[in-house]
């Protein structure tokens, strides 16, 4: 079987860093196993804190980032990747969020024909995104979710923008999400190297953690955790050398972060069934 004969992986995020922190290690899994796998990337995230000033400006944070998201794409061994080109929305309340070219503000109808056209060229069998709160509320989180939820659908409907390619049916749609029993493993893994971590208490108030009961794929990813630790560090503004991984030993960080955890979405899943992985059960 040829290289674009092989089942296709599409994730859908909304800034760089997302992809990395969220299924870095699911991505370079199925790319080191032949798997095609494209990444989309709505926003540069211009509006992102900066660990080091000397890293970059305000004035030229999208641009940075966006060779970080380049350098993380190929340490996960993504070979196509693909910008959306809105803007990083901020959190709500703020003036960034009020931006007209926010990704939060961009008309739903644009974004949803952009991702069926992506989705009909690409043709993959799984798309990955975000859950329904975005991980943590934020709104261009929240955002992706939705516009990917509905491209999903409308990208099988022949009736529907006839003018983005033949129509594609995908087979699975599955959300990224952090479970209540992942957080406490990796805060205890923190403090049992002497790590403060009250830091997390944000985390765990802002995260909308799901129960590992109704999680559908759990991915045991140490084989690559190397790929995804040298993704995570590519992002240099968000993950910076402070970042509380960086308190613990190397390979104990890349251990706490082997796990990543999937509810699917599309189509209902069968009560009481468990999936191996994202393609369990599909065509290879």
């Amino acid at each position: 079987m040829s290289q674009t004969d092989r089942p296709g992986l599409l994730a859908i995020f909304a800034h760089p860093d997302d992809e990395s922190a969220a299924t870095g290690g699911t991505l370079a899994h199925y790319a080191k196993e032949g798997f095609r796998v494209r990444l989309v990337c709505a926003t540069r995230g211009e509006i992102g804190e900066i660990s080091d000033p000397n890293l970059a400006s305000h004035a030229n944070l999208g641009e940075v980032r966006e060779q970080e998201l380049r350098d993380a794409a190929a340490a996960l061994g993504i070979s196509e990747l693909t910008l959306l080109d809105y803007r990083d929305s901020g959190m709500a309340g703020t003036d960034d969020n009020e931006h007209p070219n926010a990704l939060s503000n961009a008309p739903a109808d644009d974004v949803v024909a952009t991702l069926v056209g992506i989705i009909r060229e690409f043709k993959p069998s799984v798309v990955i995104t975000f859950d329904p709160s975005g991980g943590y509320g934020h709104p261009d989180h929240i955002a992706i979710h939705h516009h990917t939820v509905n491209a999903f659908k409308a990208a099988s409907d022949p009736s529907l923008y006839t003018d983005q390619g033949e129509p594609w049916s995908a087979s699975r749609l599955f959300y990224t999400v952090f479970t209540d029993r992942s957080f406490a493993t990796m805060r205890e893994s923190l403090q049992k190297n002497g790590v403060d971590t009250s830091e997390m208490d944000q985390w765990e108030k802002e995260a909308d953690f799901w129960d590992d009961n109704k999680v559908d794929v759990r991915m045991d990813l140490s084989g690559v955790a190397d790929a995804k630790w040298d993704a995570l560090n590519a992002h240099r503004t968000q993950f910076g050398e402070n970042n509380i991984f960086s308190s613990i030993p190397v390979e104990e960080a890349k251990a706490a972060l082997s796990t990543e955890t999937f509810v699917l979405a599309q189509p209902a899943p069968v009560s009481g069934t468990q999936l191996a992985d994202l393609f369990d059960g599909l065509p290879s």
